[in-house]
């Protein structure tokens, strides 16, 4: 029997894991070369470009986040939570926080990108500075009035938690109204991916068919291509929680406590979200000469063929 119960235990811990600590550290090792890297191209950037600001953003958001990552990893060493369940709540919070806004400045790369290519303009941009920075400040401010104060109220107030024991909020899922919202926030995400998806194929495919072998000598071709890391993350980073989300509200819903891996694999792909800190270093990369030449080099290596 006690066998039994250390067994369970173990299934419904899954922050306890070797697999989490190595995903965290390179999650904040990559995403700090990413946010220092970034840094130095935004010098160059337009201030009053949409996407700039977007990416300015974007590298808020990740900073704010890796600031919480050290806490997280104190906790998966020790095994055991000493800043408080205040702020056990704060940082388990900021992790989904983190994804939700990632996605939304995603959203306003991509759709910034797509109508530069339908529009043919050559760019989307504030008429001024002030312009960009009131945008960005406006934003922020709904989320440090609204959403903070949200979640701070509702996150994690509807059952009792062990305060040495944290990340371990799926009791709260057991509610009709949480479920609710989860689900609809689940359905706007994977409808918001896939149909970004479909316009990113087709702006890519349209532009094979009539730039032809010229294609990479236009700069609008490799403004798309570096859409396809916000793709890729949205698609290998974001959607697998997503679609498991569905499977696991059904699952930890009928009952007050995890089953089996249930919980384990929830917070695994919960935990593989955060890689997309890494996207300003793909963002970086994929700007440089080095990646264009690659790119290149296969493109004629596929066209001698």
């Amino acid at each position: 029997m006690a066998g039994h119960n250390i067994s369970r235990d173990s299934s419904c811990s899954p922050t306890m894991t070797p697999h989490l600590t190595r995903l965290y550290f390179v999650v904040l090792i990559g995403g700090l070369v990413g946010v220092i890297s970034i840094l130095f191209l935004l010098v160059k950037m337009n201030t009053r470009s949409v996407t700039t600001t977007a990416v300015v953003n974007l590298v808020v958001v990740h900073s704010v986040f890796l600031l919480t990552v050290p806490f997280r990893l104190t906790y998966l060493i020790k095994e055991t939570w000493t800043f408080g369940l205040p702020f056990c709540k704060f940082v388990s919070s900021m992790l989904h926080i983190h994804m939700y806004l990632t996605f939304l400045f995603y959203v306003v790369i991509l759709v910034t990108r797509y109508l530069i290519f339908f529009k043919c303009k050559d760019k989307v941009e504030f008429y001024r500075k002030l312009h960009a920075v009131a945008a960005s400040t406006g934003m922020w401010v709904l989320v440090i009035v609204i959403v903070v104060p949200l979640v701070a109220s509702q996150y994690g107030t509807q059952e009792e938690y062990n305060e040495q024991d944290c990340f371990k909020f799926h009791k709260e899922l057991s509610h009709t109204y949480v479920k609710v919202i989860n689900y609809m926030i689940v359905a706007i995400v994977i409808a918001i991916a896939m149909i970004l998806l479909v316009f990113q194929v087709f702006i890519l495919v349209s532009m094979v068919r009539k730039l032809g072998h010229s294609l990479l000598s236009h700069q609008e071709f490799w403004a798309q291509l570096k859409n396809l890391f916000f793709i890729g993350i949205i698609l290998f980073c974001f959607l697998p929680y997503q679609f498991f989300r569905i499977y696991y509200l059904q699952v930890v819903g009928r009952a007050n406590d995890c089953e089996d891996n249930v919980a384990f694999f929830n917070e695994i792909l919960l935990s593989v979200t955060a890689i997309s800190c890494c996207d300003l270093l793909l963002f970086v990369l994929g700007g440089s000469r080095w990646f264009k030449q690659k790119i290149i080099d296969l493109w004629n290596c596929i066209l001698c063929r």
